[in-house]
C-alpha cells in the first residue's frame, strides 16, 4: 500500500442545503481516509464548494440576497455539518478563495498557449439546471435526463477546448489502466461515450448573460465554465504547480463521486489534465444513487433526507454505519428509515453492544477488571484467534476494492465467531470448575475484541474509540495500526478494563409526525381495558416487590414454543435460577449470555411449556420491540433494586 493517500469529494454545488446523498459521499471519503491511516498512510482529504454559475445566480435572487451572501450562506452549512458527522479533513477549499481563481487562471493560460483553446459561435441545446450543453443523443425523450425538461436553444460565441484532440488518448489510458474508473460498470459507460466523435467543450459564459464567474485571463468580457472552474480545484487546493503538498500527493490522487457527475470526471478532467501537463489521477471511485421510494433523491422532487435530523434522532455512528453497511458501493440502494433501525439493532445493539457489555461485565466479575495472563490455549481457542487475525487480511483486500459493505460483513462474521465461543466455553462455568482456563478465554475475547475496535473505527469512530478506552488501550483512534492489530497480545490494557455501558441502545420508529391533522379531525378511538392507567399502589405494596439484579449466563430454546427462552440466571450469592422469558421473537438467544437483567424475585414458581420459571424478567415494550431493562453500567449479579 502506498505511503501516501489524497482523497476528495466533488466539490458541493451550493444552489441547494446538504442531504443524505452529499452526507453519503464524504462519510465514504472520510472511511477511505481513516481506513489508509489506519493501514499507516500519510493521508490528505479534500472536500468543499462550487460557487459560480447560472444556478447561484438564481438560487440567490430567489434568496434575496447577492451571489457572494448567498454563497457565504450555503458553503458555511457543509463546513458546519462535516464536524458534525466526524469527517476527518484536511482542507476545505470554496471556488470563490482568491488562490483557487488563480490557479484556475494560471491553467487557462497554459491551454491557451498550447492552442487548445479557440474562439467560435456555437448552436446547441443548453439545460440550465445542469448548466451544459446536451446532444440529442444524450436527452432521453427530447429531456434532460436529470432536470425531465426540454433544454432551451443557445447560439452564442463563446471560447471552446479542444477536447477532442484528447479522445484517442483518454480511450488508451483508460483501457491499459482498468482501475482509472471503478466500479468497472462506470469505466464501460465512459467507453461507450467515447466510441463516437467526442465534442470539443465550450468554457466561457458570456458577461453579458453571467457575470458571477473567474474572468477568462484572455478575455475581459467571458466568465470561465463552472466545470472547468470546478474540477481544478483537485490541484489548486494542494498549491498547483510548486506546493509541497501537490508533489506529494497529486501522484496518489482518488475521487469520489456519484454517478450524475461522471462525464465531467470521467471525460472532461482527465483531457485538461493531459492538456496543462499534468499526470492524471490514479482513480475515479463512482456510487450509485441514494433512492426514495424506488426514485432518486432530488430537492426538486421534494424526497429529500436530510442528515442532521437522522443523526439527532438515531446517533451519529448508527448513522455512519448504516449508509456504509446498506449501500453496495456503485450500485443504487433504497433508503428506509425501517431498514435503518433494523440494521441498527441487529447488528449494533445486539451483536457488538451486547458482545462488549458482557465480555467487559465478566472481566469486572471474575478479575475485578484486570486482564489476567493467558494459560495454554486449546484447539477452540486458536480458531478464534486464526479467524480474527485472517479478518484484517479479508477486510483490508475489501477495502481496498470499496467493498465496505463486504468488509462490516467479514467483521460482523468474527463477531458472531466470539459470542458463540463464549456460549461455548461458558465462562460462567470455568470460573468455578476450571479458574485457570478462564484466563486464557477471556484474554482471547479481549484480544479479538482489540482488533474489531481497530478495523470498525473507520466507519463508526466514536464508537471504536469508546471501546478501545473501554479496554484500556493506550493506542486508541488514528494511533491504532493494521500493522499491530496482526501481532496477537501485542498490546495489553494501560489501565483496569472499564464497566460496559451499552453502546447502542435499541431504538424504535418513534417520531413526532409531522403536519398532522388537527386534534379536531382525529376520531378518538376507544381505549380498551388493558390499556386504562393503572390504580395507583401504596409504597408499602411495592415494597413487597423484590428486584434484583442478574446475569444471564445460558439461553436455550424450548421445543414447539415460538416466543419463549429458557435462561440460567446468576443471582450472585444464591444459587442459579431458571427463568422462562417471551422475548425469542426479539432476542437471538447467542447474544443473551453476558447481558444483566433486572429481575422480579419473589414470584411463586410457575410451569410454562414444562419448564419451571423461578422470576420474572423486566422489560419495556413499544412500537419497536422488547427492550430488557438493564443497569446504567455493570451492578453485582443479586444486587437489590432500592
Amino acid at each position: 500500500m502506498s505511503e501516501k493517500f489524497y482523497i476528495t469529494t466533488p466539490i458541493y454545488y451550493v444552489n441547494a442545503e446538504p442531504h443524505i446523498g452529499h452526507a453519503y459521499t464524504t462519510i465514504v471519503a472520510d472511511v477511505l481516509n481513516r481506513f489508509h491511516k489506519l493501514a499507516g498512510s500519510n493521508t490528505f482529504f479534500l472536500t468543499g464548494t462550487d460557487e459560480h454559475g447560472d444556478k447561484i445566480v438564481a438560487a440567490a435572487e430567489n434568496a434575496g440576497q447577492t451571489p457572494k451572501e448567498y454563497t457565504d450562506r450555503i458553503s458555511g452549512m457543509f463546513q458546519d455539518l462535516w464536524p458534525r458527522l466526524n469527517i476527518s479533513n484536511n482542507a476545505f477549499i470554496r471556488t470563490t478563495d482568491a488562490y483557487h481563481q488563480e490557479t484556475v487562471q494560471n491553467i487557462l493560460s497554459l491551454v491557451k498557449e498550447k492552442d487548445d483553446i479557440y474562439f467560435s459561435e456555437y448552436e446547441g441545446l443548453y439545460c440550465f439546471g445542469c448548466e451544459r450543453f446536451y446532444t440529442e443523443k444524450e436527452l432521453v425523450d427530447g429531456k434532460c435526463p436529470d432536470h425531465q425538461k426540454e433544454p432551451d436553444i443557445i447560439k452564442e460565441a463563446n471560447y471552446f477546448f479542444r477536447m477532442s484532440r484528447y479522445q484517442e488518448w483518454l480511450i488508451e489510458h483508460i483501457t491499459e489502466n482498468p482501475s482509472f474508473i471503478r466500479p468497472e460498470r462506470y469505466r464501460n459507460e465512459v467507453l461507450s461515450f467515447l466510441s463516437e466523435p467526442l465534442e470539443d467543450l465550450c468554457i466561457s459564459r458570456p458577461k453579458s448573460r453571467l457575470k458571477w464567474g473567474i474572468t477568462l485571463p484572455f478575455d475581459e468580457d467571458f466568465v470561465t465554465y463552472v466545470w472547468f472552474d470546478a474540477l481544478i480545484n483537485y490541484v489548486s487546493a494542494l498549491g498547483y504547480p510548486e506546493g509541497a503538498a501537490f508533489q506529494d500527493f497529486w501522484p496518489v490522487a482518488q475521487h469520489v463521486i456519484a454517478k450524475d457527475i461522471l462525464k465531467p470526471h470521467g471525460i472532461y478532467w482527465p483531457c485538461m489534465l493531459k492538456s496543462a501537463g499534468i499526470e492524471p489521477y490514479q482513480h475515479l471511485n463512482v456510487h450509485g444513487y441514494w433512492n426514495i421510494n424506488a426514485g432518486k433523491m432530488s430537492k426538486s422532487v421534494g424526497n429529500v433526507v436530510e442528515p442532521l435530523e437522522l443523526v439527532d434522532i438515531y446517533g451519529l455512528d448508527p448513522f455512519r454505519y448504516f449508509l456504509m453497511r446498506e449501500m453496495a458501493f456503485g450500485l443504487d440502494s433504497e433508503f428506509s428509515e425501517d431498514a435503518l433501525v433494523q440494521r441498527l439493532n441487529a447488528d449494533l445493539a445486539n451483536d457488538l453492544g451486547n458482545l462488549v457489555s458482557r465480555s467487559l461485565t465478566m472481566v469486572h466479575k471474575y478479575f475485578e477488571g484486570a486482564l489476567p495472563s493467558a494459560g495454554p490455549s486449546n484447539e477452540e481457542d486458536e480458531a478464534l484467534k486464526n479467524n480474527a487475525v485472517l479478518l484484517i487480511e479479508i477486510y483490508q483486500g475489501h477495502m481496498n476494492q470499496l467493498a465496505f459493505h463486504k468488509a462490516l460483513m467479514a467483521v460482523w462474521e468474527v463477531i458472531s465467531d466470539v459470542n458463540k465461543y463464549i456460549d461455548q466455553m461458558a465462562p460462567w462455568v470455568l470460573a468455578k470448575s476450571e479458574p485457570e482456563r478462564l484466563k486464557t478465554v477471556i484474554n482471547h475475547i479481549f484480544e479479538t475484541l482489540r482488533i474489531v475496535a481497530g478495523l470498525v473505527w473507520p466507519f463508526i469512530p466514536a464508537s471504536a474509540e469508546k471501546i478501545q478506552e473501554q479496554l484500556g488501550l493506550t493506542h486508541k483512534g488514528d494511533q491504532c495500526r493494521l500493522v499491530d492489530l496482526r501481532t496477537w497480545g501485542l498490546e495489553k490494557p494501560a489501565h483496569p478494563i472499564l464497566k460496559a455501558p451499552g453502546l447502542f441502545p435499541r431504538i424504535d420508529l418513534k417520531r413526532k409526525e409531522k403536519d398532522a391533522p388537527p386534534a379536531a379531525t382525529k376520531k378518538k378511538p376507544r381505549k380498551a381495558k388493558t390499556d386504562e392507567k393503572p390504580s395507583a399502589i401504596s409504597f408499602k405494596d411495592f415494597q413487597k416487590l423484590d428486584l434484583r439484579i442478574g446475569v444471564i449466563i445460558a439461553a436455550e430454546e424450548i421445543p414447539d414454543s415460538k416466543k419463549l427462552l429458557k435462561l440460567t440466571v446468576d443471582m450472585g450469592e444464591e444459587r442459579e435460577r431458571t427463568v422462562v422469558a417471551g422475548i425469542k421473537e426479539h432476542y437471538r438467544k447467542e447474544t443473551l449470555p453476558g447481558v444483566q437483567v433486572l429481575l422480579v424475585a419473589n414470584l411463586e414458581p410457575v410451569k410454562l411449556m414444562g419448564v419451571e420459571s423461578q422470576g420474572m424478567l423486566l422489560a419495556a415494550g413499544d412500537k419497536g420491540g422488547l427492550h430488557l431493562i438493564t443497569p446504567d453500567s455493570a451492578a453485582m449479579p443479586g444486587a437489590r433494586v432500592k
